[in-house]
């Protein structure tokens, strides 16, 4: 049995689908209601990282574990090792953390402080552990998808700044290998798309997705803050523009991980836009 926490999201919800077509058992796990039908071979438990004392029913028969940490989660919760100790506890063997890029390259930001928190936490659990660093998500383009389908142009800050983001399916394909194969115990991996995109490329290839021109606002960062003000966690507001309009070289950097995990390249933005493009219609 594989348990999948965060089931309901980008990254857990296509999780669960491979695992279960790969003829896996497995636990979708989210705080609420899952919005969608679970295929064959996988059944739902609502618990919360946030209470491990709720875990129980999830971890039963569990044999690895996918950590998730949903946005709210990343300021609070139980400690990480009461998590972990209760994965230990239900007889858990295996263990893979979703955690992130800026760990390595910005290890003070303070918006990350809980995944460095499991981070260190799963490395002294005493169960085999893999951790994944992906970079930024193609999937934050949907902050565009109200200006997109109203006005069809993109509206966003440092428009000529490019990162290599990376296909959330890539992330769960990632992570469907290392829960399911032996040998990637103690091992960290950095996951990023192909190539470094702009935000300005990004609208072009929502445009080509979509068939129709789509313009490009840029934002000033002032501009740019006072928008993110609105949703964001005030400490975590100017480490996200650095990171966006002033990314170190390692934030910039092509990982070949995915390609060597899959066996294939990473998908592009671009793919993800094509697959993705009747959210944005």
């Amino acid at each position: 049995m594989i348990v999948v926490t965060g089931a309901s999201g980008n990254v857990g919800r296509p999780l669960v689908e491979a695992l279960a077509a790969a003829g896996e058992k497995v636990t979708a796990v989210s705080r609420n209601p899952l919005s969608h039908d679970l295929p064959e071979g996988a059944r739902h438990v609502r618990a919360d990282l946030a209470d491990p004392s709720t875990l129980g029913p999830a971890l039963e028969g569990a044999e690895a574990l996918f950590l998730l940490l949903a946005g709210e989660l990343l300021g609070g919760g139980a400690p990480a090792t009461e998590v972990l100790a209760a994965a230990r506890e239900a007889g858990v063997r295996r263990v893979v953390l979703l955690s992130s890029q800026i760990n390595a390259t910005r290890p003070d930001a303070l918006s990350h402080g809980r995944l460095r928190e499991f981070e260190e936490a799963v490395r002294g659990s005493g169960l085999d552990f893999t951790i994944l660093r992906p970079g930024g998500f193609a999937s934050n383009a949907y902050a565009w998808i109200e200006s997109v389908r109203t006005q069809r142009t993109v509206i966003a800050p440092f428009a000529d700044v490019a990162l290599p983001v990376v296909d959330p399916a890539d992330i769960s394909a990632v992570a469907a290998v290392v829960l399911r194969e032996d040998g990637h115990a103690g091992q960290t991996y950095e996951l990023t798309g192909p190539a470094a995109v702009t935000p300005r490329e990004q609208a072009a290839a929502l445009a080509e997705a979509l068939g129709e021109e789509v313009g490009f606002v840029e934002l000033t960062r002032a501009q740019a803050r006072e928008h993110m003000a609105r949703f964001m966690p005030e400490p975590v507001i100017d480490g996200t523009l650095d990171i966006l309009g002033e990314p170190l070289p390692a934030e910039q950097r092509v990982s070949p991980d995915v390609e060597r995990l899959l066996g294939r390249p990473a998908g592009s933005f671009a793919d993800w836009a094509k697959r993705n493009a009747p959210a944005f219609a």
